[in-house]
């Protein structure tokens, strides 16, 4: 009975280490998981021009949606000028974040690009900006840990003001 009994648990551990090895999905790192939670938390949000219209998708944009639309946290939107655009020759204070909310179509969120300015983490770029691209169902399409590799070709391009572009796309 006994060798029956660790016969069974060797089959439920073996059988459970291939589940958990099997699985194609990674767990988020915890500041990806942050990251969203920080998309997904509207409170004090400034939207571009002060407005929360979709916008088409801009001819230098390396993003494949269709529509997007750009709101800043407190911290960032203190960076805004009168017309909700951001003032030239920023540089963003840490705890500054942008969040691109990239739409398929007219209600079809699918994708929140995300850029936080905070130089003291170990995934920050060297201007001080953690990059990521999350899911709304937080799937994590492009990882913090990338460093903004995959993101930094696009929003360094001429016009940028401290990695954003929202004003040389949508003056």
């Amino acid at each position: 009975m006994i060798k029956a009994q660790t016969k069974f648990g060797a089959l439920i551990v073996i059988t459970a280490s291939m589940m958990v090895l099997s699985c194609k999905h990674e767990i988020p790192a915890p500041l990806d998981v942050e990251l969203l939670r920080l998309a997904q938390d509207t409170s004090g949000q400034v939207f571009y021009h002060f407005s929360d219209t979709l916008l088409p998708r801009s001819a230098g944009s390396g993003h494949p949606q269709a529509l997007l639309r750009t709101w800043y946290n407190p911290a960032a939107a203190a960076f805004l000028d009168s017309m909700g655009a951001v003032v030239p020759d920023t540089l963003f204070a840490n705890g500054a974040a942008v969040v691109k909310e990239l739409y398929a179509s007219p209600g079809v969120l699918s994708l929140y690009a995300i850029m936080l300015k905070r130089s003291d983490h170990p995934n920050a770029d060297q201007d001080g900006w953690v990059w990521a691209e999350v899911e709304p169902s937080g799937e994590v399409a492009i990882p913090s840990s990338d460093l903004g590799t995959a993101c930094r070709g696009c929003h360094s391009q001429s016009g940028h003001i401290d990695f954003t572009l929202m004003n040389a796309y949508f003056p």
